[in-house]
């Protein structure tokens, strides 16, 4: 996610993402906003987290990196860790890593692209619950603080984004199950 001067580039940009899967608005107001979403994916949750964490470079949108390309991303699975991207002495703290339940639940706070350089902090919860022979996956986001700009102008652009960050996932699950 390139660096924006202003919020009405910020949210053109994003709004320039195709969504790959829907996510809900839970809610959203002047000072923030919760989003949520959710796939099945035919993959146990344990496979799913895996892929999650270790294949993030193969999954996540290389056109929502800081440097176009989504290899250099990293996320690591313990307290105070980090979702991470370097290029070279070039280096992104997307978010920290604040609680892990390994194949159930990773908890991140911080805030996310243009999100991040206005001060705009939040807590990000990926969930993986086993159904129906594979994995629900939801992707939580409660995002807020101080801006002189409307953050509910944001809800929808970010939902957006969101639905296709978990898409991406998805589709890389997906991919990976075998041929019934």
């Amino acid at each position: 996610m390139k660096a924006f001067a202003g919020l009405p580039l910020a949210i053109a940009a994003l709004a320039l993402a195709s969504p790959a899967a829907h996510a809900e608005v839970k809610d959203k107001a002047p000072n923030g906003f919760t989003l949520e979403n959710s796939q099945w994916v035919p993959a146990p949750p344990d496979v799913a987290w895996r892929a999650f964490v270790d294949d993030v470079g193969q999954w996540w949108p290389a056109d929502h990196t800081w440097w176009g390309d989504a290899s250099r991303l990293s996320i690591s699975e313990k307290a105070g860790g980090c979702f991470c991207e370097t290029d070279g002495p070039r280096q992104a703290w997307h978010m920290s890593v604040s609680f892990v339940e390994p194949g159930k639940l990773m908890r991140m706070t911080g805030g996310l692209g243009p999100l991040q350089g206005m001060g705009i902090s939040g807590a990000l919860e990926w969930r993986f619950v086993p159904e129906n022979d594979g994995t629900r996956i939801t992707l939580w986001y409660r995002a807020g603080g101080y801006t002189p700009d409307d953050l509910s102008q944001f809800a929808p652009v970010v939902d957006r984004v969101q639905a296709l960050q978990l898409g991406g996932l998805a589709e890389h699950l997906r991919n990976q199950a075998p041929s019934p």
